[in-house]
């Protein structure tokens, strides 16, 4: 989806207290981020702070973890820096089979490869931020509320242009609605992107569709 740097919109939620330890380490990630990306990739670096910018709010509104949301918001597209032959061959080197050619999925594959890397390089980390990074992408139809909160996060910062899907999901957000309905609305809104502009649809998004469907819409029998 495309960036847009005159959006206006901005998200409201009250400021988090940090301890001084968390503080230290959300200032040492990012600047290992600044340092990783900004020369690199200078626009997915201004969209990785917005993202964790506004992963820290949507925490704040819906009563999760700001501490957690904003680091899982600075690191998910760690691996964007690389090319798509050198995220390939990351993946094949860590084991990531998605069931089909690499290339077909390549888009997909930095939240995984990230997830499975960064630990070692903080392995202080709680858990549940891999996972949030690692599902950044294609989404699961068993979501934790982190998980929702960065894939969301990612989709409508302040930078994405302000078409009519984001701005349905930002809305939903700002009315507080529910998480659950607001990653609804977002993953099926990335579906729909995908099928209208002709792009490979990778298989196990369909089955999560599916699955969450029926989550939402029990069957009637």
């Amino acid at each position: 989806m495309p960036y847009d740097r005159d959006s206006s919109w901005q998200l409201e939620a009250a400021e988090p207290n940090y301890t001084a330890d968390e503080l230290a380490c959300m200032h040492a990630i990012a600047d290992d981020l600044k340092r990783h990306m900004k020369a690199a990739k200078p626009k997915r670096y201004d969209h990785s702070l917005s993202v964790a910018r506004t992963a820290e709010r949507m925490a704040c509104i819906y009563g999760e973890n700001p501490y957690l949301a904003r680091i899982a918001g600075l690191l998910h597209d760690w691996d964007k820096v690389l090319s798509p032959k050198e995220q390939m061959a990351l993946a094949d080197e860590l084991g990531i089979d998605l069931g089909v050619d690499a290339h077909l999925v390549q888009p997909l594959l930095h939240g995984m490869t990230a997830a499975r890397h960064l630990p070692d390089r903080y392995p202080t980390i709680d858990p549940s931020v891999w996972q949030a990074i690692e599902r950044h992408t294609i989404g699961n139809a068993h979501m934790s509320r982190l998980d929702m909160i960065i894939f969301v996060a990612d989709g409508i910062e302040p930078i994405r242009r302000d078409v009519d899907a984001i701005h349905d999901v930002r809305m939903m957000v700002d009315a507080r609605e529910p998480l659950e309905d607001v990653y609804w609305t977002s993953f099926y809104h990335g579906v729909s992107y995908v099928i209208e502009t002709q792009r490979y649809l990778y298989p196990g998004t369909l089955d999560i569709y599916n699955e969450l469907a029926l989550q939402r819409k029990p069957s009637r029998d």
